[in-house]
């Protein structure tokens, strides 16, 4: 079961270094599942997508990138368990430039005229001087690929998009692109797009997840963010709370290490019984580098643990992904996949 059934667009923000883009990519597998196509965007320019499923660096177009996460776990299966093929994850690059150039001539038909203009670099002045044309050109595109239907012909239908949005700081001003036009377009086809897309990005079809780490600013940051977002009238999804420690030891042995109270004798006893070939003066040294390893796991064991409190009182569906110890390729990506699919978020 999915907490946010009716959700058609996830949109993930997170404070810079709580990895929102690995959150990001994990939660397009999880989704990716039962046969559902997801497309997974990206709007920062920084070609995150592309380095972390390890494929060539994205054009402004929609490329096939994974196979979803089947049903019995498997990356790449057969089927997903219930008799169907697995889901497929899409990545789409949004570049503003590009955007603005497709919207050109959608709306005003300027077709070689538009390139023209590229090339004289009026497109990079005009996202310059005005930010929030910028941001209603990177949003229109994917909201262009929600609403997508039978009459976009050739085009993919999704059944889930995930945006790897800006930013917490940033979310509500790249959101709200209908407040943030109001003082440059009062009419015209820009000031319709951008009330159109207000009305689905208000909508129980968008969830906006917040990703946080368990430290005091981060976990601010969300608190904050999510004050933003409710005032704005934007959606409030989950928290995914990122990279946690292993909870692996017992709560005696925390507060021992915590407070340098463990057996050494012990511990010099359990390392030579387990036949390491070492000097008195090497084991030592090895013994004193655990003790003070452990007293730093012990100290931010706490220090997340008081965060998690915050974290709960926020009131808000959560979700936990642990701190991988080889770092996130490919395989850890399905690894996040399935505890986010596990815990309900997708």
């Amino acid at each position: 079961m999915t907490d946010w059934p009716r959700v058609q667009l996830h949109v993930v923000t997170g404070k810079g270094g709580t990895g929102k883009s690995t959150v990001a990519a994990a939660l397009a597998l999880a989704l990716a599942t039962t046969g559902r196509n997801v497309l997974l965007c990206e709007v920062e320019g920084r070609q995150g997508i592309a380095r972390m499923f390890d494929v060539d660096p994205l054009p402004y177009a929609e490329r096939r990138i994974a196979t979803g996460l089947p049903s019995d776990g498997v990356p790449d299966g057969p089927t997903d368990g219930a008799g169907g093929k697995p889901g497929v994850v899409h990545a789409l690059h949004i570049d503003p430039e590009a955007a603005l150039l497709e919207y050109l001539s959608m709306y005003y038909k300027l077709g070689r005229a538009g390139r023209a203009l590229d090339k004289f670099g009026v497109i990079e002045f005009a996202t310059t001087i005005a930010p929030g044309v910028r941001d209603v050109l990177l949003t229109g595109k994917v909201f262009e690929a929600v609403q997508r239907n039978s009459r976009n012909k050739g085009a993919i239908e999704y059944d889930a998009v995930v945006l790897d949005a800006p930013p917490t700081g940033r979310i509500v001003q790249f959101l709200n692109v209908s407040d943030e036009l109001a003082g440059l377009a009062k009419v015209g086809p820009i000031k319709h797009q951008s009330d159109t897309m207000m009305t689905l990005f208000r909508s129980p079809r968008t969830a906006v997840h917040l990703v946080t780490v368990l430290e005091e600013m981060p976990v601010q940051e969300t608190a904050d963010g999510i004050a933003e977002l409710e005032a704005a009238r934007l959606p409030v999804g989950g928290v995914v709370v990122n990279l946690v420690r292993p909870r692996d030891l017992a709560a005696a042995d925390l507060a021992a290490a915590r407070t340098g109270t463990l057996d050494r004798d012990r511990l010099t006893t359990d390392l030579a019984a387990a036949g390491l070939d070492l000097s008195a003066a090497r084991l030592d040294d090895l013994v004193d580098g655990l003790l003070a390893e452990a007293h730093d796991h012990a100290v931010r064991r706490d220090l997340e643990d008081s965060q998690r409190e915050v974290v709960a009182a926020l009131d808000r569906p959560t979700y936990e992904l642990p701190r991988l110890p080889g770092g996130v390729d490919l395989g850890g990506l399905y690894e996040l996949a399935e505890q986010l699919r596990a815990q309900g978020l997708a």
